[in-house]
């Protein structure tokens, strides 16, 4: 079937439709997945991907949330259009699958699900059996959903956007504002992109307007410093070394420096309604879930429940999407009945104000001060006593939107996304108390993302921490789905708390003086900033660099007297530990300044193996020979706590085997290989 007859058909079967946010889907490519071979009950797969276009009615309760939605342009209906790519992998005969649609909200365009669920190779275009990995997704009979929700990815194919309509003055003339590009290098580097990271950036519109400075600090609390407008431009390097005008790059005379934190505040123009993104995932959905789509496979009826699940960046997203109150749509409905935002901390981030960089995060020594940790962070509505604000992330949606929410983060996030927030009151005194619809699962001895084997030595002092916490996620998903589906409740909340004596002040860390490990350096801490007066009612930042005013407390895990962490889902190899497993890793003195936190790095620091290797070292950890008697002994106590962790629903029983051949590769590598003692 042609794209213009596709189109044509959904045309026809929206015209009648009592909600049309959703207008046209164009289908650019399909076909089987993996040759067609069966997964489970659901039989074989098909893979879909093209562009979903959109239209919402600024004037609805549900779309005023956008920032700038008044300033859009319009199509004769008064409705504001946009687009985004889609790619859709579901059963050939969707009827055939559990009825339940997996959105992953995209991590910078990608498509990450499939490696974390399904042990798969990553691909932007999945569609090889060994891209399905070991096929779990597909085997349950979910539907798997990407849809771009960000404008400014990087120009790379397969990559999944939102293309954004501009924002344009009551006057019809261009609007501008404002922008601030943080440039931190490893190596000395003659220019840089004002975008981060590889993603597209706002062009400098006047480079000579007087708000347009350079400014460069040692730390990220140190004085800034000026630097001298003469020495610097909007340009870049060419092969030859000349500079050529650029007004997406900056080039500074002797180069940027590392362990340097410079801040280019600049002048942009034409502003994309980033929050588009956010309405087009609940419409796309909405749709889906609502309506169907039988112009490619979808029937109305055929989907019954829809998960939402994003990493990093897109848990930050999930968690700006709820905070909004963007679970409702235009016709008064519910898009997702679950959101799991994973490794997000207590942050949100730039997903819906005027000149947004959706990419900036917010790490211990990486794009610090953008709007990613601002009050609220937790659930529950809380007061900040020093502005007087009172807020909660679930506080803008009605009941009847209200999803079931899971909160998942590694140890990292605690150390480098301040994740105490998330379950702590403001004062950082005490638990707060979490609501009927939340559960928070903590994955002790873990980094930002789940570690691969064996370990190496990447922006850190220590090695790299291996802990593959990700088989947690597949029980975790499943707990989610048949919560939504039949309210059968999930396994209970699993976090350090401060009344166990669990989560507690950085300064009051119980980590053991390891030979050659120095503690940890500063959390990565939240703010409370002043981005302008407007920024929080029509989302305008009009102070930049942000006036800082207070952070606000955050906690860590506490440790035990071999540094491994005493609460939170550990995984086997964790809970009965071969290492020290840790959420921070000093940066050694190629990546950084040697007492800062790498950015989402972890540590594996493994035991000495014998009594005589303890005593050379000086080392106050128990050996390996002195904990367990044999191989077999360790293997057999990791396949207690593997039994009991899936007895507890937090594990498959399934996926336990591969998870204690994992821990004897591990002994291997410890106690027969010289390698793991480097």
């Amino acid at each position: 079937m042609t794209r213009s007859v596709i189109t044509v058909l959904l045309s026809l079967a929206l015209a009648s439709s009592a909600s049309a946010e959703v207008v046209r889907i164009e289908v650019t490519s399909r076909g089987p997945v993996a040759d067609g071979r069966p997964y489970g009950l659901a039989g074989g797969f098909e893979r879909i991907a093209g562009t979903i276009h959109f239209a919402v009615d600024p004037r609805n309760p549900a779309n005023r949330v956008v920032a700038d939605i008044d300033r859009a342009p319009r199509n004769p209906d008064g409705k504001v259009e946009f687009q985004a790519d889609f790619y859709l992998i579901k059963p050939a005969d969707v009827t055939r699958g559990n009825g339940t649609l997996l959105y992953e909200a995209s991590n910078r365009g990608g498509k990450g699900m499939l490696d974390y669920y399904n042990n798969a190779r990553g691909s932007l275009a999945p569609a090889t059996a060994e891209e399905m990995g070991d096929g779990f997704l597909l085997e349950q009979g979910f539907t798997l959903l990407w849809l771009g929700w960000q404008f400014d990815v990087p120009q790379r194919d397969g990559l999944v956007r939102v293309y954004a309509p501009v924002a344009v003055g009551a006057d019809g003339r261009r609007i501008t504002g404002l922008t601030r590009s943080e440039i931190i290098v490893t190596e000395p580097a003659a220019d840089r992109s004002l975008a981060d990271r590889g993603h597209q950036a706002y062009a400098a519109t006047d480079p000579d307007d007087p708000a347009t400075v350079m400014t460069v600090r040692d730390t990220v609390e140190g004085e800034r410093r000026v630097v001298p407008r003469a020495t610097w431009r909007f340009a870049r390097r060419d092969d030859s070394g000349a500079l050529v005008d650029d007004t997406t790059m900056v080039a500074l005379d002797g180069g940027f420096q590392p362990g340097k934190i410079y801040d280019v505040v600049y002048v942009a123009a034409d502003p994309p309604l980033v929050g588009l993104g956010l309405a087009a995932v609940r419409d796309a959905v909405s749709r889906l879930k609502h309506g169907g789509a039988p112009e490619i496979g979808i029937p109305a009826g055929a989907i019954d429940h829809a998960i939402a699940w994003g990493v990093s960046q897109s848990g930050r997203f999930l968690r700006t999407f709820l905070y909004h109150g963007f679970n409702g749509d235009e016709a008064d409905r519910r898009a997702f009945d679950g959101v799991m935002a994973h490794v997000a901390g207590a942050g949100r981030g730039s997903f819906n104000h005027r000149f947004a960089q959706p990419s900036r995060a917010g790490h211990p020594f990486l794009n610090k001060l953008y709007p990613s940790d601002v009050f609220p962070f937790s659930d529950v509505e809380q007061t900040d006593p020093e502005t007087d604000m009172r807020d909660g992330l679930l506080s803008a949606i009605r009941p009847a939107h209200l999803p079931k929410v899971f909160h998942t983060n590694s140890s990292y996030e605690y150390w480098g996304r301040a994740a105490s927030l998330v379950h702590t009151t403001i004062d950082g005194a005490a638990d707060s108390p979490l609501p009927d619809s939340v559960r928070v699962y903590t994955f002790a001895g873990g980094q930002h993302g789940p570690g691969a084997f064996p370990p190496r030595q990447t922006s850190g002092q220590q090695l790299s921490n291996p802990n593959d916490y990700s088989w947690f996620l597949r029980g975790l998903l499943l707990g989610m789905t048949r919560w939504v589906a039949d309210g059968t409740p999930p396994p209970p909340s699993v976090y350090p708390r401060i009344a166990d004596g669990d989560l507690v002040p950085p300064d009051r860390l119980r980590f053991p003086a390891v030979p050659g490990v120095s503690r940890p350096g500063t959390p990565h801490l939240a703010y409370r900033v002043v981005y302008g007066p407007e920024f929080r009612s029509r989302g305008i930042v009009t102070v930049e660099p942000p006036e800082v005013l207070s952070a606000f407390p955050i906690l860590v895990p506490q440790v035990d007297q071999d540094g491994n962490e005493t609460a939170g889902l550990m995984m086997p190899e964790v809970a009965v530990p071969l290492a020290t497993y840790t959420g921070w890793n000093n940066f050694h003195a190629g990546a950084g300044p040697v007492d800062v936190l790498s950015s989402m790095q972890g540590s594996y620091i493994p035991f000495p193996r014998t009594p005589a290797e303890r005593a050379e070292r000086g080392d106050p950890r128990r050996s390996i020979e002195e904990r367990y008697a044999s191989r077999a002994e360790y293997l057999g106590r990791v396949s207690e706590a593997a039994v009991a962790l899936a007895d507890g629903g937090y594990l498959l029983p399934e996926d336990l085997a591969p998870i204690i051949t994992q821990a004897g590769r591990h002994w291997d590598y410890l106690m027969e290989d010289d390698s793991g003692q480097q």
